[in-house]
């Protein structure tokens, strides 16, 4: 630009020393046509170059928007996928819990139906010794007491007073009991003696202890002779710490100077069964 400025100035120099006026003026003219045209130019390459440099740093930060663009698009992919196999593991140890539960559901539903069937041959027990014994009787309580059956017989009906002798009476309801046992072989029975709480000491038997759990082995020794399995029988003796009522009338203690024949289910057997139960709740099995 600078050149062509200078070679017309040059070229006007030269010219007026030997143009006219008026050819002076026209080429002035021109000259200020060309001045004019090359502002116009220059504007306009300047406006082109700053419009260049703002085109420029819009793709710039648009190849950056799109790179980011990118990026979470992989990090959403990879997201999606790590999503699918957490739900997939969800899903897989959903359904496995559920089975593990319909099997504990199982086995406590079996042991369930094992506890119902052992009421149910409690409560068949307790028909058929009240049926034998005579539930009409004061002195005898067959009842149901923490899940095993019981019969409960007056002393007076066994034993003569201070004695653990078992009288003549006694053994024909002993007889009644024996049968109902011997038709449940399944079943233990546990003969236990109860006194008052007067001091007893006579003969080799030394306290209360020792005359209740007498009374127990010699209703027990009647129970063999009627065909009662000896490995099914207990004795037990519990003095008089067990009272049914205060021992301060003599009608309070005769009620406690009693005998009870309890029956339950052979208690290993009974808790093998449970045992085995929680054993396959616990594995799984």
């Amino acid at each position: 630009m600078k050149r062509i400025l200078l070679l017309s100035l040059s070229t006007m120099l030269l010219l007026s020393s030997c143009v006219s006026k008026k050819d002076y003026a026209a080429l002035e003219a021109k000259q200020k046509e060309t001045q004019d045209l090359l502002n116009s130019a220059t504007v306009k390459l300047n406006a082109c170059l700053s419009d260049e440099a703002s085109a420029t740093a819009r793709a710039n930060a648009l190849e950056e928007r799109i790179a980011d663009l990118r990026k979470n698009n992989e990090s959403l992919i990879q997201s999606n996928k790590d999503l699918t196999m957490l739900t997939a593991k969800g899903a897989d140890n959903v359904e496995r819990t559920l089975e593990s539960i319909k099997e504990k559901d199982l086995k406590i539903t079996r042991l369930q139906d094992a506890l119902n069937k052992k009421d149910s041959v409690t409560l068949a027990l307790v028909t058929s010794l009240k049926r034998e014994v005579g539930i009409n009787d004061p002195d005898i309580e067959v009842n149901v007491e923490k899940g095993v059956v019981f019969i409960s017989i007056s002393d007076k009906l066994l034993f003569k007073s201070g004695s653990y002798t078992v009288t003549s009476n006694a053994k024909d309801v002993l007889a009644k009991v024996a049968k109902v046992v011997n038709g449940k072989p399944d079943f233990e029975c546990m003969v236990e003696g109860h006194t008052d709480s007067k001091s007893y000491n006579k003969g080799v038997l030394q306290d209360n202890w020792d005359l209740s759990v007498k009374r127990s082995t010699s209703i027990i020794r009647v129970l063999e002779d009627l065909g009662v399995e000896s490995a099914r029988l207990i004795a037990a003796g519990r003095s008089y710490y067990v009272p049914l009522v205060d021992n301060d009338t003599a009608e309070n203690r005769a009620k406690n100077r009693r005998t009870r024949i309890v029956i339950m289910p052979k208690i290993d057997q009974f808790y093998d069964m449970i045992e085995k139960e929680m054993k396959n709740l616990s594995t799984g099995n």
